[in-house]
Order: C-alpha cells, then sequence, then structure tokens
C-alpha cells in the first residue's frame, strides 16, 4: 500500500519521528481538492496519541475536501539547513499519512482544544486558556487525523554526524 523508502539509511526511527511531531509547531496538510488536484495547506497542528488536531473554520477547501476522501497526507519539516558550498541541504522530515475526520462531540472538541491552546499558550494560565476556549467553541471545527502510517528521514550528512558520535 506504501512505498517503501529507497535510502535506508536515512529512515528516522519511530520515536525520532513522533519526537519531530511532538516540538514541530506547523506542518502542511495534503487533501485530495477540487477537480481531482493536491490541495496543500500550512497550518498549526499538535500531536497526541498517534493523532493529530487542527483547527479550521466550519466551512472552506479544506473541510469540502476532508469530507469527500479522508485520506490525507502531513508533512513537518523540522530542519532545513541550506549548505551552499555542499549544494546540499541538511534536511530532517516527516510525512503522516492517515485518515481524517471532523470531531462533532463537545468532550473531543474540548480536548483537542486544551491540547492545542497547551502547546501554543502554555505560558497562559488556564484560567485564560479556558476562556480563549469558551469564547470560539461554538465558531470552531477541529479536525482529527488519525495516524497510519508515520515515515521520517532525515540528510545523510546528518546520519554521519550521528553515527562520529
Amino acid at each position: 500500500m506504501f512505498r517503501s523508502m529507497r535510502r535506508t539509511k536515512q529512515i528516522l526511527s519511530s520515536s525520532e519521528c513522533v519526537a519531530i511531531l511532538e516540538r514541530g509547531t506547523s506542518g502542511v496538510l495534503a487533501v485530495l481538492g477540487d477537480d481531482g488536484y493536491p490541495y496543500t495547506i500550512p497550518l498549526n497542528y499538535t500531536y497526541s496519541e498517534h493523532k493529530l488536531f487542527f483547527h479550521s473554520a466550519k466551512t472552506g477547501h479544506k473541510i469540502d475536501a476532508i469530507l469527500a476522501n479522508q485520506k490525507v497526507s502531513f508533512c513537518v519539516i523540522d530542519q532545513d539547513l541550506i549548505v551552499p558550498e555542499e549544494y546540499t541541504s541538511y534536511f530532517r522530515s516527516v510525512i503522516a499519512f492517515g485518515k481524517a475526520r471532523i470531531l462533532n462531540t463537545a468532550p473531543e472538541i474540548r480536548t483537542a482544544l486544551e491540547l492545542l491552546t497547551m502547546k501554543y499558550s502554555s505560558s497562559q494560565t488556564e484560567e485564560h486558556r479556558n476562556h480563549a476556549i469558551e469564547k470560539d467553541f461554538k465558531a470552531v471545527c477541529i479536525v482529527e487525523v488519525s495516524i497510519e502510517v508515520l515515515s521520517g528521514k532525515e540528510a545523510i550528512e546528518l546520519v554521519r554526524m550521528k553515527n562520529r558520535h
């Protein structure tokens, strides 16, 4: 179903992939858009228990695409250091493939919003975060992506650096 990575030395372990998802703050969601064209959307997200969560308006291209086809991919670039003298970049990234669904019960929406506010506004008090959740609760749409396949890759130069240590 999913292709194997050709450059096996550059594959990241599952734990490294999860660490990238946990520390990342933005990624790019890919869906099957209008007229069969891919549609990609940069967005903020949070990761928990092999799932990604992000918020959205209740209507729009992204939501229409998810409702039409729940299969998505999501990419997070952890590092992209351009090294001009080597004509390359020292990159590290993760791609998740999974199925998206729009959350529709208040408890699951609240849980996802708590995860998101904690990730992006942990310096705020719990009272302040709860107020923000309540303020926008009825207007927000939350999408959950259940990850089926998670893969990561890094530049061979980064692999070599790890092996030296």
